[in-house]
């Protein structure tokens, strides 16, 4: 039997407001993590029609399940969305995770990354970036890391790097629907 945790996601906006909330995730245990991924101490959220808040309080449920990687110190997640036609995986140029008492958080800087199961890459929302660092006037550190996020979640995609694996991120997910009845 397999402990799986539930857990919320929120990301926030540089200024602090909240932008998104998924509100139930189910954290994948230490023991069950991959070997490539736990070497990167990578935190894996899986979730199924959860309900999504958004700022405006507007509550939406999720079409399709999707499972969530989180490395600590990295200026990136990766969330892989198993769709019919294959993964399809969207990434946010984010803060690094934060994970306590059940609550993972970030900050979100709007820049987004999307791999199609094709293998073409798309970097979308730069102009969203743009509004929001003279809105919320980034620090020369803020857009520095962002822009290095930006590079390695670029590599890692490119290169067909971790968590960019679709086999794992099936067996994640495989693995959790087999125990979902003990959630």
């Amino acid at each position: 039997m397999e402990i799986y945790e539930p857990c919320v996601i929120k990301s926030f906006k540089h200024d602090g407001h909240l932008h998104r909330m998924w509100m139930q995730n189910w954290l994948v245990p230490n023991h069950c993590i991959t070997t490539a991924h736990s070497a990167e101490s990578m935190i894996v959220m899986i979730n199924s029609q959860t309900p999504i808040q958004e700022s405006d309080g507007k509550i939406w449920t999720s079409r399709v399940p999707a499972v969530s990687f989180f490395i600590p110190g990295m200026w990136f997640n990766v969330v892989a969305l198993l769709e019919d036609a294959g993964i399809r995986y969207y990434c946010n140029v984010a803060s690094p995770p934060y994970l306590h008492d059940g609550v993972l958080t970030y900050i979100d800087y709007d820049l987004d990354v999307i791999r199609l199961a094709d293998q073409s890459v798309f970097v979308v929302d730069r102009d969203e970036y743009e509004q929001h660092k003279a809105i919320y006037h980034y620090p020369k550190l803020v857009e520095s890391k962002v822009k290095e996020g930006l590079r390695q979640l670029m590599e890692r995609v490119h290169g067909g790097m971790t968590p960019f694996d679709d086999d794992a991120a099936y067996s994640y997910y495989e693995n959790w629907k087999n125990n979902e009845s003990e959630v």
